[in-house]
């Protein structure tokens, strides 16, 4: 075809690349997408999905804003293609809750007044549900070592080591530990 320009010329010339559909189930509902290939998982939530929980940080993975569970892990949604999400079971803090009822950690964050600009504070939830379910929650030290991914900087950490712990004890008197 005369004029016609192939595809990875196209993208060497800078033309977005065809848009991949992808199935995410977010929170337990499926949700049919179609984006860029390049779309992060944190992209595709907050700005396809509209789940604004999850929030955009540093875009590096190292201060843990955007940190969600996927399969139950802790994952920086910032360094997580959406293409590579499909298939797996993703939780951002709007599903945490049931119905009207918070979940244990995000109860123990306001009890203990474990925010203050509030910026980290879904992140630092979702990996402080993660470190309670990983077992790594039984002592302060344990807490600060796996929830050192998660940047505060207001500096609440005293107030979110506090919060998982109690989460921690509601956890464990639940399951009969």
């Amino acid at each position: 075809m005369p004029g016609a320009i192939s595809p990875a010329l196209a993208q060497a010339a800078g033309a977005a690349p065809a848009l991949l559909d992808v199935s995410l189930r977010i929170n337990g509902t499926e949700h049919r997408l179609s984006l860029d290939p390049r779309t992060t998982l944190l992209d595709a939530l907050r700005e396809h999905l509209h789940l604004t929980g999850s929030k955009k940080g540093c875009g590096l993975g190292q201060c843990g804003a955007c940190t969600v569970l996927m399969d139950g892990m802790r994952v920086k949604a910032c360094l997580s293609l959406a293409a590579l999400a499909q298939g797996r079971e993703i939780k951002t803090i709007e599903g945490l809750a049931q119905g009207d009822e918070l979940h244990p950690l995000q109860a123990s964050f306001i009890e203990r007044d474990a925010f203050q600009c509030g910026y980290c504070t879904s992140g630092q939830i979702m990996a402080g549900v993660a470190c309670i379910s990983e077992g790594h929650a039984g002592s302060p030290q344990d807490i600060r070592e796996w929830m050192s991914g998660n940047l505060c900087r207001c500096g609440a950490y005293d107030h979110i080591v506090a919060a998982i712990q109690d989460a921690a004890a509601v956890s464990s008197s639940t399951q009969g530990g």
